[in-house]
C-alpha cells in the first residue's frame, strides 16, 4: 500500500526512527544501535524468503562476502541471526532467522508504526 509523504515528511520520520533506535541501544540495553547495512542485512533475511546466504546476500547488497560477514558477526553476536554451513553444498554459508532476532524486527516495525502515527501533517 503506497504511502503518500513529502520528502521532508520521509525525511523526519527516518530521523526519527533512527533517533529511536540510538536510544534503544544506550547503555544498559543489550542491543546498541546497528549501521544501515547491518539493518539492511537483518531485514532482508526476516522479510524475504529464505534461503539466504552470505554469497547471495553480497550479491544483492553489490558488496563483497567479507562486507556481509563482519555484518553478520555483529547481528550474530546478539544472536539476531545465525549462520550454518549447506549441507548439500558446503561452500555456502545460511544465514537463519532466530526467535530473539523476529523479537528485535518486531519491535524495529513498532517502531516505525510509531514514529509514522507521530507525523505531522
Amino acid at each position: 500500500m503506497p504511502v503518500d509523504l513529502a520528502s521532508t515528511q520521509a525525511l523526519l520520520l527516518w530521523r526519527n526512527i533512527a533517533f529511536a533506535l540510538i536510544h534503544d541501544g544506550r547503555p544498559g540495553n543489550k542491543i546498541p544501535d546497528f549501521t544501515t547495512r547491518q539493518l539492511v542485512i537483518l531485514l532482508i533475511v526476516y522479510i524475504e524468503s529464505p534461503p539466504h546466504t552470505v554469497r547471495g546476500l553480497a550479491a544483492k547488497l553489490g558488496v563483497t562476502k567479507p562486507v556481509v560477514t563482519r555484518a553478520l558477526d555483529t547481528l550474530g553476536k546478539y544472536q539476531l541471526l545465525a549462520r550454518r554451513r549447506d549441507e548439500n553444498d558446503r561452500r555456502n554459508v545460511v544465514v537463519q532467522r532466530t526467535v530473539k532476532g523476529a523479537l528485535y524486527v518486531e519491535r524495529l516495525g513498532d517502531i516505525v508504526v510509531a514514529k509514522a502515527a507521530d507525523l505531522p501533517d
